[in-house]
């Protein structure tokens, strides 16, 4: 959509391990503005459950590290102008007029399985982009993309550990797989089957590994 990683606003629903983890590599890719909701409305340093919570509780390092514009509210009122939603919570826990009410160019990922946060064919009517974990619409995002070659990697660079610009290497490498040709609304990121994937991605994290001179 042209967007600036570091321009976009991103918004998550789910701050649990799932949530945690993908937005501490999406900080590391360069998002600058993400806000995050839980079952309790957006994640804040206001919030009472968070006066007593540990430093380094997840909760609070999200609190700490993201919204820098410090809202509050809803997950449906931090939808609105967001360029990006990230989903991986419950499901239908936005409507179409939510996704109408993002930015112009809206991305949405709702992962939620095997009901999604909103539903993907209204989503679609408005969104720029829209993908699922589901195997029956576009853009299918599934863990099984990123582990085969991940591991591969590593056991060819004989790395000691994983790091995130081994995660960040693998993400990208995921995506150019589809090529600058191909790449369309419904084609972000490459099927399941596809036979390039798991070797791009191992190069990729073994060049990565090596890199970082972390290799036995």
């Amino acid at each position: 959509v042209d967007k600036p990683i570091e321009n976009v606003r991103v918004v998550m629903s789910g701050a649990g391990a799932a949530g945690t983890a993908i937005l501490k590599l999406l900080l590391a890719a360069g998002v600058k503005n993400a806000v995050v909701a839980d079952i309790h409305g957006v994640v804040h340093a206001g919030r009472t459950d968070l006066v007593d919570a540990a430093p380094g509780s997840a909760l609070r390092w999200i609190a700490d590290n993201t919204n820098p514009e410090g809202l509050t509210g809803t997950l449906k009122e931090a939808v609105h102008g967001a360029d990006v939603f990230i989903g991986v919570s419950a499901p239908n826990v936005l409507d179409g007029d939510d996704v109408a009410a993002m930015a112009d160019g809206a991305i949405v990922f709702a992962l939620a399985n095997p009901d999604p946060e909103v539903d993907p064919a209204v989503a679609r009517q408005t969104a720029a982009v829209v993908a699922t974990g589901r195997s029956d619409f576009p853009n299918q995002i599934n863990n099984v993309l990123v582990f085969p070659g991940v591991f591969r990697g590593l056991l060819d660079a004989q790395s000691r550990t994983v790091n995130t610009e081994m995660m960040l290497a693998a993400a990208h490498a995921l995506a150019d797989v589809v090529t600058e040709d191909e790449i369309n609304p419904n084609y972000i990121i490459p099927s399941v089957f596809n036979d390039k994937v798991a070797g791009a991605v191992a190069g990729a994290v073994r060049d990565a590994a090596k890199a970082a001179g972390v290799v036995a």
